[in-house]
């Protein structure tokens, strides 16, 4: 499901959900429905984003008396997501990476919409599923680079860790944590980047690189394929190489295919 619960008023109105019913309440493309100003997408379902909801009840529902209330099931939520305008712009990216700052959201989201189309991640299945794997890996773009000291990758002969140090020097980063010295070591031969030497292994949970390493190691497991397929628990394999966190992965999955498809 798209929200987990009811928003709106005497909703449970959990932030995430809020988020999702108020960019949707921005991006309604019914003729009937015309917001003054542009709802604010913070989580909170204050009076602007109830009177929001009684008004889309009222004049695209034909609701009589509008309760102001969006259910996780039922016609309101089935009905909003006909009526919004499909696609990656600044309020369902922000919905989407429910977890991301303003600002590193507004950052990125010009790259998203330039680089994806480049590795081949440009039908919404592809994006949703691509959104989805990064959205948890990162927590919203929120951590380019992980919070573990990469001590529980020393000696990893199947990531290439073969000298002393390599765990710490090659843990996860970029958006989607590549890990590993022969990781890094194939993304710095196909992006001519000179990871390889000392101290320029963090290049890649910086911007721009911590986006294009991740399309990089999507397009190398072939994971359009699997988006295709809408292979949740494939792609998770891939990308984690088990299925820690695929709840949260699949709430991702959830929220960006409401937008998009």
């Amino acid at each position: 499901m798209s929200i987990s619960s009811s928003v709106g008023k005497g909703g449970k109105n959990i932030k995430d959900d809020v988020k999702v019913i108020q960019a949707s309440l921005n991006l309604m493309k019914n003729g009937n429905f015309k917001l003054k100003d542009k709802i604010a997408i913070n989580g909170k379902a204050g009076s602007d984003t109830i009177a929001a909801i009684q008004l889309f009840q009222s004049n695209v529902l034909g609701m009589k008396v509008p309760d102001g209330l969006i259910g996780a099931n039922g016609k309101s939520i089935q009905a909003l997501r006909a009526s919004i305008q499909k696609g990656l712009n600044a309020d369902s990216f922000t919905a989407i990476m429910v977890s991301g700052s303003k600002t590193t959201l507004q950052m990125y989201l010009p790259l998203f919409l330039s680089q994806l189309p480049q590795y081949q991640v440009s039908t919404p299945l592809r994006m949703a599923h691509f959104l989805a794997q990064l959205g948890h890996e990162s927590l919203s773009l929120t951590y380019p680079e992980e919070l573990a000291s990469g001590e529980a990758y020393e000696g990893r002969q199947d990531l290439g860790n073969t000298k002393a140090g390599d765990g710490r020097r090659f843990k996860g980063r970029g958006f989607i944590q590549l890990t590993g010295r022969n990781n890094y070591e194939a993304y710095s031969n196909d992006a001519c980047l000179n990871l390889m030497q000392n101290g320029n292994e963090t290049l890649i949970s910086k911007y721009p690189y911590a986006l294009d390493v991740s399309l990089w190691f999507w397009k190398r497991q072939n994971l359009n394929k699997r988006a295709d397929m809408d292979d949740l628990n494939g792609i998770t394999k891939r990308v984690n190489g088990g299925y820690n966190g695929l709840p949260d992965r699949g709430e991702y999955l959830e929220r960006a295919k409401f937008f998009l498809i």
